[in-house]
């Protein structure tokens, strides 16, 4: 059976669509338009009852939650080796990398995006900004990977993130991070699915 990406583009989705092309399997894609808030249709909430991509269908299970979707993507189709194997030394760094993403990344780029302070430090799961930037980048400048010379699922989420929240100006254009972004960025199922993204989004433009 396929998995379907539940997807958007211009969306945190866009991270979900390479690691399948990454995988170079088969999958359905279903559409979603987030300027027409399809997200939130009860049809997608029946889905995702969060009313947000990406979502993953497969075998009769739902998954969400992007490091729970590579975790499983990853694993389900190994033969692509983008997670290491359970009695590989590097599986648990491949873990703890996922985990941070979700963990403290992403707690603390919205806090100071948004201007709030830290949680109080026995509440705050990230410490502080500074702390958690020197925590990721520090693999990053040794490199080229998260894994050192491995690329793995984790690699694609990151390189994903990184390169949204720098266009942003959400994460500091540090050059170990910008030459992070580009090098997950230049591989071909990077580059495949960002055409394939672009085409989608500018018919969903023309369809408002």
């Amino acid at each position: 059976m396929k998995p379907t990406l539940f997807h958007a583009p211009d969306s945190r989705s866009c991270a979900a669509r390479i690691l399948l092309e990454e995988l170079g399997i088969d999958y359905e894609l279903h559409v979603l338009n987030l300027k027409q808030e399809q997200q939130r249709d009860p049809a997608y909430l029946a889905v995702n009852p969060m009313g947000k991509v990406p979502a993953i269908v497969h075998d009769g299970a739902l998954i969400t939650e992007q490091p729970a979707i590579f975790i499983y993507l990853a694993d389900r189709f190994p033969q692509a080796g983008l997670a290491p194997a359970l009695d590989d030394p590097l599986r648990g760094p491949y873990l703890r990398w996922l985990a941070f993403y979700g963990s403290s990344f992403e707690p603390a780029v919205f806090d100071l995006a948004m201007k709030r302070p830290p949680a109080p430090p026995a509440l705050c799961p990230y410490r502080d900004f500074d702390t958690m930037l020197a925590t990721f980048t520090a693999p990053l400048r040794a490199g080229p990977y998260l894994l050192g010379e491995r690329f793995s699922a984790a690699d694609i989420l990151w390189g994903s993130a990184l390169h949204w929240m720098t266009a942003f100006g959400l994460v500091p254009k540090l050059p170990e991070i910008v030459a992070y972004v580009e090098r997950v960025a230049s591989r071909p199922a990077a580059r495949k699915a960002a055409a394939d993204d672009a085409a989608l989004s500018k018919a969903q433009a023309a369809a408002q």
